[in-house]
């Protein structure tokens, strides 16, 4: 992955084998990308490589994020859930309890999201400055069958999967939900094992 933004914009985030190549996502909405990008700096904001992408901070804190996909690039806003009025916003995916980004198809669609894209980086800032964290968001996590008779057959298991953060316990819930047959979610669950007593969430190396 790339370490330097600039890089991101003119090879792609190097997450993929078509980085640095003419079908890399960014060279499809670069117009776009580098108007998001000018709106960014104007605020004032700095920026960084983070996990691929451009990411822009402010007071020691990341406030957007910016990425490009192969149907749209999009604007994500971290802390989303301080935002005073988010309904502009879209949520990344079924499990997000919080709606975070915009997505683009055109050059033309930034520019008429301009004026909420300030809006939204300026209240950011404001939060970063005053060191104010978003509300957190209680989710009950509901276990699979086969997880908890995992959980009640093994006691090393049970203690090391509830010591984990809620974040970590519900990457788990997901992972065996996604599975629609039982053998399925059990050899999963023998899979992650290793993973639950280091510590880790089912995503972590």
């Amino acid at each position: 992955m790339i370490t330097d933004p600039n890089d991101f914009f003119a090879k792609g985030c190097g997450r993929c084998d078509r980085f640095d190549t003419p079908d890399c996502s960014t060279k499809r909405w670069i117009a776009g990308l580098d108007r998001l990008r000018d709106i960014c700096r104007d605020m004032g904001l700095e920026e960084v490589a983070k996990w691929g992408h451009p990411v822009y901070m402010h007071a020691d804190r990341n406030i957007a994020m910016m990425g490009a996909f192969r149907d749209d690039f999009r604007l994500t806003f971290m802390n989303a859930g301080l935002l005073a009025d988010a309904s502009g916003l879209e949520s990344a995916g079924p499990n997000s309890t919080v709606p975070t980004l915009i997505r683009f198809t055109s050059l033309s669609e930034v520019a008429a999201h301009e004026p909420r894209i300030r809006e939204h980086l300026a209240e950011l800032m404001n939060h970063a400055e005053k060191g104010t964290k978003p509300p957190k968001v209680e989710r009950e996590i509901e276990l699979p069958d086969e997880l908890v008779s995992a959980l009640d057959d093994d006691p090393e298991l049970a203690e090391a999967f509830f010591a984990l953060t809620p974040g970590r316990q519900r990457s788990y819930e997901i992972v065996l939900k996604s599975a629609s047959k039982p053998e399925t979610r059990i050899a999963r669950i023998a899979k992650l094992r290793d993973k639950i007593i280091a510590g880790k969430g089912a995503n972590e190396y």
